[in-house]
This record gives structure tokens, C-alpha cells and sequence, in this order.
């Protein structure tokens, strides 16, 4: 089974509100960009019943360069990570 696409989430989000595809469009990339500014700020958002976009601080470490072996050290970095919520896990699986 193939992947939803993008143009295929609109026209399905659009059968079931009865909103017009541009309209669809319009409010999921305003979504996305709120969300953006809300983890960038507060360092999480949430979306109901799917879960939350998290900022997360990995702390500097020692790793392996696979080739020669050489240990390496990674830096400290920020990253964002999605967390699933329990309704979704539980829907899904």
C-alpha cells in the first residue's frame, strides 16, 4: 500500500470538513509554522490526539568513526523529537 500524499491528505481532510482544498492547505501550513514558532520558544507543542513536538538538548559524547574505528567526539546539540501520544499508540496498535 502506498503512502498518503500530500495532495491526498488535503483532498481527504477536505471530503470531511467540507472545507475547499486551498482552505485545507492554508490552516495545515499555518499549523506547521505556529508549531515551529512554539517549539522554538517554549520548546514543545502539542497536537491532540497525536502527540507533541519536543525540543530536546543531547549532551556532547564519544563515538566511532565506522570506517577507521577512530574514536571522534560528537558536540552538544539541540534536536527535536516527536512523542506519540498514548491515544494514538493505542488507536494504531
Amino acid at each position: 500500500m502506498a503512502k498518503m500524499t500530500k495532495s491526498a491528505i488535503l483532498a481527504a481532510l477536505s471530503e470531511v470538513t467540507s472545507m475547499s482544498k486551498k482552505d485545507v492547505e492554508t490552516v495545515m501550513s499555518a499549523m506547521a509554522t505556529l508549531a515551529y514558532k512554539e517549539v522554538k520558544k517554549n520548546g514543545e507543542f502539542v497536537v491532540p490526539g497525536l502527540g507533541k513536538l519536543v525540543k530536546i538538548n543531547r549532551k556532547a559524547r564519544d563515538g566511532r568513526n565506522p570506517a577507521t574505528g577512530e574514536t571522534i567526539k560528537i558536540a552538544a546539540k539541540t534536536v527535536v523529537k516527536f512523542r506519540v501520544a498514548k491515544a494514538a499508540k493505542d488507536a494504531v496498535l
